[in-house]
C-alpha cells in the first residue's frame, strides 16, 4: 500500500523558514520522481494545484517553479525514503496546502494528504 505522509507545516511570519518532510512507503522510492505541489486558499479543484519543485534521477536532477526558485530547495534521502522541501524567505503568497507527490517506474502517480503552510504576521 502506497503512503505519502507530509509533515512540518505550520504558521510562520513573513521572511521566515520551514522544512517540510514527506515519508514514503509502498513503492521504489529511489527510482521515483518526487515532487511538491501547493494549493492556495480558495482554489478547490485539484487541477488548480501549482507545481513547486521536483527531484528526479534519485536526486541528481531538480526542477523548480519560477516563483520559488532561489527560495525553496527540494532534497531527498533515499535511505530514509523521505523527500524534503526547505522553504525560506516566505511571503503571504506562499500560504497554501503543500502536497507531496510521487511518480513511480510505471508512471503511476500518488499524492499525500497535504500539510498546511500559513505565512502571516
Amino acid at each position: 500500500q502506497v503512503q505519502l505522509v507530509e509533515s512540518g507545516g505550520g504558521l510562520v511570519q513573513p521572511g521566515g523558514s520551514l522544512r517540510l518532510s514527506c515519508a514514503a512507503s509502498g513503492f521504489t522510492f529511489s527510482r521515483s520522481a518526487m515532487s511538491w505541489y501547493r494549493q492556495a486558499p480558495g482554489q478547490e479543484r485539484e487541477e488548480e494545484r501549482e507545481f513547486v519543485a521536483s527531484s528526479f534521477s534519485g536526486g541528481a536532477r531538480t526542477n523548480y517553479a519560477g516563483s520559488v526558485k532561489g527560495r525553496f530547495t527540494i532534497s531527498r534521502d533515499n535511505a530514509k525514503n523521505t523527500v524534503y522541501l526547505q522553504l525560506t524567505s516566505l511571503t503571504p503568497e506562499d500560504t497554501a496546502v503543500y502536497y507531496c507527490t510521487a511518480r513511480d517506474e510505471g508512471d503511476r502517480d500518488y499524492w499525500g494528504q497535504g500539510t498546511q503552510v500559513t505565512v502571516s504576521s
